[in-house]
């Protein structure tokens, strides 16, 4: 990507976040890699809603400032991502109000409720908690980042990456707009997952048109469990130990609660 465009998207990217409530106050980050390696990044303790280009920092793939700029302190994260998945160029990390709930709740994002994000997402995983701004975020997620496209980061909050900055951004939102989803299921009575069968037409769906290749069928997660999809690797590992939405470690909430629940993420 050239500079110019990246940098221009990157200000709108940090822009739409906070205006729909992604980020408040000095939440958050983007980062953006360039043709040339270098990367472009949101300074620390900056609102991402007052944010300016003269503003944006640069960095090499190593996080040594490359101006007058401090780039966010957790840009460790963003350059684990890029070393892991040579096939990211762009990662945004947020707080969404109805993602970070299940962060704090110590769920995943992983059960079959919803075509469109098995077709452009896939399942989001819960990496266990590690300290912001250490390397224990990111050890944490480590083990993640290479057959997902988004991960939740328990007490913490949201990352999503991709090809582009829009991309990248794309999955952010529909991460939270999945999550509400799920959220508000549940006021009703609970969701049904989509069967097997339908699960395995999504995947072939996916891959033929190019959303997702092959190796998302290694997603630590409950879509392809329960098909006849194999990993192309040949290994298929095992369900993630992090709790998810019907796993081992389900968590049940009272109608009152989840009320509360969504009161207080709208008043957010």
């Amino acid at each position: 990507m050239d500079e110019q465009t990246a940098r221009r998207d990157l200000l709108r990217i940090c822009h739409l976040m906070y205006e729909r409530s992604y980020v408040v106050s000095s939440d958050g980050n983007v980062s953006v890699q360039l043709d040339d390696g270098r990367i472009l990044a949101t300074p620390t303790m900056t609102c991402k809603g007052r944010m300016t280009e003269d503003l944006i920092a640069i960095t090499d793939l190593d996080g040594r400032s490359l101006n007058n700029q401090r780039a966010s302190s957790e840009l460790a994260m963003h350059l684990l991502i890029y070393r892991e998945r040579p096939d990211v160029k762009a990662v945004c990390h947020a707080h969404p109000p109805h993602g970070t709930a299940f962060a704090v709740a110590g769920l995943a994002i992983d059960q079959p409720i919803l075509s469109e994000v098995i077709l452009t997402l896939g399942c989001v995983p819960l990496a266990e908690y590690g300290t912001p701004s250490t390397d224990e975020l990111s050890d944490a997620m480590r083990p993640l980042v290479k057959h997902h496209n988004a991960l939740l980061m328990a007490n913490h909050g949201a990352v999503a990456y991709g090809s582009d900055l829009w991309q990248a951004f794309d999955r952010l939102e529909t991460l939270e707009h999945t999550a509400k989803i799920a959220i508000l299921a549940r006021v009703l009575g609970g969701s049904r997952n989509l069967s097997p069968e339908a699960i395995e037409k999504l995947i072939n769906v996916r891959e033929s048109a190019g959303y997702l290749d092959q190796g998302a069928r290694c997603q630590a997660c409950g879509y392809l469990h329960e098909t006849n999809l194999a990993c192309p690797t040949g290994d298929r590992p095992s369900r993630s130990s992090s709790s998810s939405a019907n796993g081992s470690g389900k968590i049940s909430l009272t109608r009152e609660e989840l009320i509360e629940l969504l009161a207080q993420a709208a008043r957010e």
